[in-house]
């Protein structure tokens, strides 16, 4: 390709990007919600055009997707930090947070619009939120989010998700604690003890879980604290027979930002370690995030269900999330629901050290 050919090339992906609207229909879908970018196609832009580029992209509405079939060049790399995330099958690119390395791109793409065509304003609200809760400090980054998650609790496609799930089921609430702690000498031990609902988040397992935490940041004696699960999971996410419940968005706003954890675990960071085993799912991955050390046993895996069901993560996750691994590899977690692996998981650095044998 010649220079002149170049820079045409480049011009016309950057007036595609401004004349790129949603195409919202009447009732508020949107008609394009996702927009593929070939990076190979501006190898060789003048760093003029790639700054045009990356502005542009960081003013669109659609989610902005990056292919990258050749290693990427670091005149790129503005671009490429603008774009949604970019996926590669080039080897190597692990330790770029702004690129998904895959064994086939087109699979991926086609994993990814289905996953966005599923739900497209739960999707594009998802690939908004990332772009603002990494610029932003704690409260004002969860605030963000409880903003959006109670906006979509009124939207049709967690309606249609409620519809699919089909009634809730009554369960009996067992009598003892639903979240223990112990203390011995400088150490706290919080424990989430529900195994049998997997310790899903249930309204009452965080309440127990944010009283548990408030005595730990009020106590500076307190040097050290872990939070582990008992049973077969960690944390199976939010109870899913509570979901729906919520009728006042206005109200399940405020009370995300009065009755959760995620604030005081971000505060208590630094002396928190977060233990992991089988499953670690919306909430359970969120709040373990938040760690300062995250042990993950090798059968542990972390998954993001949030997006398919109409809604974004909303117990922390998209401000605890991409301060791991990046907003970019968080994006495709939780616009795909894709299960990550514990060895993933450490490769990305959403854990810290996998455990063997407890240990």
């Amino acid at each position: 390709m010649t220079s002149s050919a170049r820079h045409t090339e480049g011009m016309r992906m950057m007036n595609g990007l401004r004349e790129t609207g949603l195409e919202i229909t009447e009732d508020g879908k949107p008609g394009r919600p996702l927009v593929v970018l070939d990076l190979d196609e501006l190898h060789g832009q003048s760093p003029e055009t790639v700054t045009a580029t990356a502005a542009a992209i960081e003013r669109a509405l659609p989610l902005t997707i990056g292919l990258l079939r050749t290693p990427l060049p670091p005149h790129l790399s503005p671009i490429s930090a603008a774009l949604t995330l970019t996926l590669t099958d080039v080897p190597g690119s692990e330790l770029a947070y702004q690129v998904v390395t895959v064994p086939d791109i087109d699979g991926a793409i086609r994993t990814l619009d289905a996953a966005v065509a599923r739900s497209p304003q739960a999707a594009l609200a998802c690939g908004q939120l990332l772009r603002q809760t990494v610029r932003l400090r704690t409260t004002a980054a969860l605030a963000a989010e409880a903003a959006t998650y109670s906006m979509l609790l009124g939207g049709s496609e967690f309606a249609t998700w409620l519809a699919e799930r089909g009634p809730a089921r009554t369960t009996d609430q067992p009598a003892h604690d639903l979240v223990r702690s112990s203390r011995t000498d400088d150490h706290l031990t919080i424990v989430l003890d529900h195994p049998q609902r997997r310790n899903a988040l249930s309204t009452r397992l965080r309440e127990e879980l944010l009283a548990a935490v408030q005595v730990a940041e009020a106590d500076p004696s307190i040097e050290s604290i872990e939070i582990s699960g008992t049973g077969p999971a960690f944390c199976s996410g939010g109870d899913l027979d509570e979901f729906g419940r919520a009728t006042d968005p206005v109200a399940a706003y405020l009370v995300r930002l009065d009755r959760a954890p995620w604030n005081v675990l971000d505060r208590i960071a630094d002396r928190l370690v977060v233990r992991t085993h089988g499953a670690c799912i919306g909430a359970g991955a969120e709040m373990a995030a938040f760690a300062g050390t995250v042990l993950a046993a090798p059968d542990t895996y972390f998954l993001f269900p949030e997006v398919r069901m109409g809604l974004v993560p909303g117990a922390g996750g998209t401000v605890s999330v991409p301060r791991r691994i990046g907003r970019w590899r968080a994006a495709w977690s939780m616009l795909t629901g894709e299960p990550l692996s514990a060895e993933a998981a450490l490769r990305w650095g959403l854990v810290d050290r996998l455990t063997v044998n407890g240990d």
